[in-house]
Order: structure tokens, then sequence, then C-alpha cells
């Protein structure tokens, strides 16, 4: 019985040899489609060396219509050339200084005495011998009575011509002329920022000091009936902090608040009782010079000359 089964299943086998060899050898009647996402042979379908979109059947690609959309390009030749790729973290300074003349004109305002101000008109010149330092002079101008008694830019307070009025109290005031000093400026910091979300400001902020002179004189407040000062000129070192924001590459606005440090002589506060030494001059000013800190804020514009300037080491 089983070697009759055996037998059968060789039979079926032999029988459908024949038909499974002529379906594997039968040639195929159509062009096989590609594979939905394979990418098309370049240069069209028969993978010839046709250009894209250089036309065809269907009328003139982009090259034929406009060549300079399809420049030709020698990939072996640009291939050989030398790369010198450099890149810098830092990029070059907005604005130099170095060998520049900046011109500084301000107006200025006393900031720490509340009985008498000292405003008025100033200038600087420094000249940067480096970037980052510069020498240079600078001079104020309180008092200009000498062109013209309007031109007197001490201001007394009201409130303390109040109370000395009413109270009978008097507080020693000056009355300043003029200031000159040789300065150094050394700037140590650099930077931008926006502004109004919108503009690029570059700024930088320096630091100033030097050594001058200071002139000015007391006004006669305790005993003005008989009392009538003439100016003294005062050593006045001063020390400095300054803020400068560029609006282009020689054009600056500047706030900088300067501490000019000098002995004061001051009036006497008590009058003598007789009549002859109240008018002697000795007797006028205090026995003691007194350390006055006269701090100043001066609000002005900066001019870089010359305008424009060149770079002369790579970036």
């Amino acid at each position: 019985m089983n070697q009759a089964r055996i037998g059968l299943l060789v039979a079926a086998a032999l029988l459908a040899t024949p038909g499974l060899a002529q379906a594997q050898g039968k040639p195929a009647t159509g062009a096989a489609k590609p594979a939905e996402g394979d990418a098309p042979k370049e240069g069209g379908e028969d993978g010839g060396d046709k250009p894209p979109d250089s036309g065809g059947e269907e009328g003139p690609g982009i090259c034929e219509l406009d060549p300079s959309q399809c420049p030709q390009i020698d990939i072996p030749t640009v291939a050989k050339r030398p790369i010198q790729a450099q890149m810098y973290a830092v990029q070059q300074k907005y604005a130099l200084r170095v060998r520049r003349v900046e011109v500084n004109p301000y107006w200025s305002f006393t900031l720490n005495d509340q009985f008498v101000s000292h405003p008025g008109p100033g200038l600087a010149i420094n000249y940067y011998f480096s970037d980052v330092m510069a020498i240079g002079i600078n001079g104020n101008l309180y008092n200009a009575d000498f062109i013209s008694k309007d031109w007197n830019f001490n201001r007394d307070s009201e409130f303390n011509a109040q109370t000395r009025r009413a109270a009978r109290i008097g507080v020693p005031l000056t009355e300043y002329d003029w200031a000159a000093s040789l300065n150094f400026t050394y700037v140590p910091m650099y930077g931008k920022f926006a502004g109004f979300n919108y503009f690029i400001f570059h700024y930088d902020a320096y630091v100033v000091g030097g050594i001058g002179a200071l002139s000015n004189r007391p006004i006669a407040v305790i005993d003005p009936d008989n009392r009538s000062f003439k100016s003294k000129v005062h050593v006045a070192p001063n020390v400095g902090l300054g803020l400068r924001i560029f609006f282009n590459r020689w054009f600056a606005a500047i706030l900088e608040v300067r501490d000019y440090i000098f002995l004061d002589s001051l009036e006497n506060t008590t009058i003598p009782a007789d009549p002859s030494a109240q008018k002697n001059e000795k007797n006028w000013y205090a026995s003691e010079s007194t350390l006055t800190n006269h701090v100043q804020a001066q609000i002005g514009l900066s001019i870089f000359l010359p305008f424009s300037f060149e770079y002369r080491l790579p970036k």
C-alpha cells in the first residue's frame, strides 16, 4: 500500500516538471514599471547624457532659454584649487581710535552741591596714540561775566536763598570761574546693543584721569557789606568714567561723570567785633582749607578726525 502511494507521488512530480520549466523560461511581454518612490535615472528614461530641462518634444528647456541659469563648471579643475578657509570668532572693531583726534564739546552741570550749582560749557580734545589710550586736554567755563553779566552760569539755589533770608543762617558758597586739565584716557571695554528692537548701537566705556587747575572765589554771604573776594587758582586733579555711543564710525554721543578734587578756601563764618578787623582780608577766609569734591556730569558729542580709517590687519 505504501509503495503504491509513493509511486503516485513520483508520477505527479514528473508530469508537473515540464510546465514549470516552460513558465520560468517564458519572456516578459511588457516593460517593468519602476517601484513607487524610485528616483528616475539622470538624463531621461533611457539613462543617456541628456541634461535635465533641456527641452525635447514638449518644447525648449530652461538651459536653452537662459544659458546663464545652467553654468558650465569644470568640476575637476575647481576641485584642484587650494582652500584657504579661515574663521574668526571676534569681528573687527566698529570704530578704530588709533591715530585719530577726538573733539568733544559738552555741557556740564553739578551733581553734589545742593546750595549752588556750577553749570557751563566745556570742550575736550584727545589724541589716541593707541586704540585704547589717549592723551588730551579739556576746559570748563563757569563764569564769563567779563564778556557779559548774563554769562555767569553759577546759580544759587532758591531754597538756600530763602533759608538764609528767613532764618539768618548762612552757608559758605563758592563761585567757579574756569577749570582746565591735562588728561589720560583708557578704553577697557566696547560692544554693541540693540536699540528699540531695530537699531544696533556700538558703544565703548572709558576711564579718564588727569591734573589741572580750577579758579574760583567765595561768594560773600556772612558779611557781604565788608567782604569782596577775588578769584584764586587751585591745583585740581580729576578722575572720571564715561560712556560713548556711536551713531556712525566718527560721530557719537557721550555721557561722562568727572570729579574735580581740590583744597578750597571758604568764607569765614564768624565776624570779628572790631570794625577795623572786619575790613582786614585775612579775617575773611576760614582758618583751614576744605577738601572739595566737585562732581559734575558732562553730556556732549564726540567727533573723530579724520572721519574715515583703514584696517591694516587681517580679520
